[in-house]
């Protein structure tokens, strides 16, 4: 027993080499998606651990298993685990899909075009087994039953209608049997609500019977009330010309469309030279009558007494007014008479 007790004073040094030489490991820091088979926190030299993928992952390289060395380190690996891929996904028909990455837990989100409703879930995230979580949704167009219609009216649809349904973007127009005039929105669509846009009223409207224009005479003189969309004729008496419309109607309002007005004729008022009318050339005194009508285009002649030459000069006949234009001179009579053929309508012209 002394002999032992002197062995171990004399080498406490070799005797704690020998029992602490073996380190131990502890838990292998690794990617967060490797799986390690057990729990605890520290191993003995020689201990090897099999390492493997979590779910929705999948082993790229290896080794697969690592030991815990005496120095108290485990052995390299280049044990990598990557995220399981799911399909490339479709769009569902009239609907849009949103997503950035098709790996395990990427999301997608579905939504529909306008007028179209989703049928299913709106979202998809891909799973551990490479496959999405919930199927294409559907877009389902929205439809609205067919449009009320206004007592004494009608719609005209923008395609053909079938049965008792019509799907979201369908517009109609409405319109009024005379002497029914519509009041609100004539044209009517099916919404995304699955409504119709409001429907327009169809109202009875009438004009009493309107006045006589100046200088004219009106189609009828009946003294009654005159339906929506009736009409009148307008005429003038004697050379009066009508301006405007020669027909007035009963409007929506309860009044009748602008009337016509009757425009005077004009007298040339020239007693000397020559006139240019549609395309005639002709002295004063051969115009007879001495009239034009309303607007009606007449030219006489002025002299450029610096170039000695003549040039035309037009002039317009507007509600029985014909101005003469200034640069025009009356020919003396004996001009006019003996040497007509100096007068600027008859000399070279400018």
């Amino acid at each position: 027993m002394e002999r032992w007790l002197t062995l171990l004073l004399l080498f406490p040094v070799l005797f704690f080499s020998t029992v602490t030489s073996a380190k131990g490991c502890r838990r292998p820091q690794l990617n967060a998606n490797i799986n390690v088979a057990v729990d605890q926190m520290f191993f003995d030299p020689g201990v090897e651990l099999a390492l493997s993928c979590k779910d929705g992952y999948t082993p790229i390289s290896g080794p697969r298993t690592i030991v815990c060395t005496t120095s108290g380190a485990w052995t390299a690996t280049k044990f990598l685990c990557k995220p399981k891929l799911c399909p490339y996904p479709d769009s569902p028909p009239n609907g849009d899909l949103y997503y950035e990455d098709t790996v395990y837990q990427s999301t997608i989100n579905y939504t529909c075009q306008e007028g179209y409703i989703l049928s299913g879930s709106s979202t998809s995230v891909c799973q551990a087994n490479g496959t999405w979580s919930s199927p294409v949704p559907e877009c389902i167009a929205m439809t609205c039953g067919l449009p009320p219609i206004p007592e004494f009216g009608m719609i005209v649809y923008n395609t053909r209608v079938r049965g008792n349904t019509t799907d979201y973007g369908i517009t109609g127009t409405y319109k009024c049997l005379p002497p029914y005039a519509l009041f609100g929105d004539a044209t009517a669509e099916c919404t995304t609500s699955g409504t119709w846009t409001k429907t327009p009223e169809c109202r009875r409207v009438t004009c009493s019977l309107p006045e006589n224009i100046d200088r004219g005479y009106m189609s009828t003189n009946d003294q009654r009330d005159f339906d929506y969309l009736e009409t009148i004729k307008y005429g003038c008496t004697g050379d009066y010309i009508v301006e405007g419309s020669l027909q007035i109607v009963c409007q929506q309002d309860g009044t009748w469309s602008e009337k016509p007005s009757c425009k005077a004729p004009c007298k040339i008022g020239i007693d000397k030279g020559r006139i240019l009318y549609k395309g005639n050339k002709m002295w004063i005194e051969d115009f007879k009558p001495n009239k034009v009508f309303h607007k009606d285009i007449v030219s006489v002649w002025c002299m450029n007494n610096a170039r000695k030459c003549g040039y035309s000069v037009s002039t317009q006949c507007i509600d029985g007014r014909l101005m003469i234009p200034e640069c025009y001179e009356e020919p003396s009579g004996i001009n006019y008479t003996l040497n007509s053929g100096s007068l600027p309508s008859e000399i070279q012209q400018c």
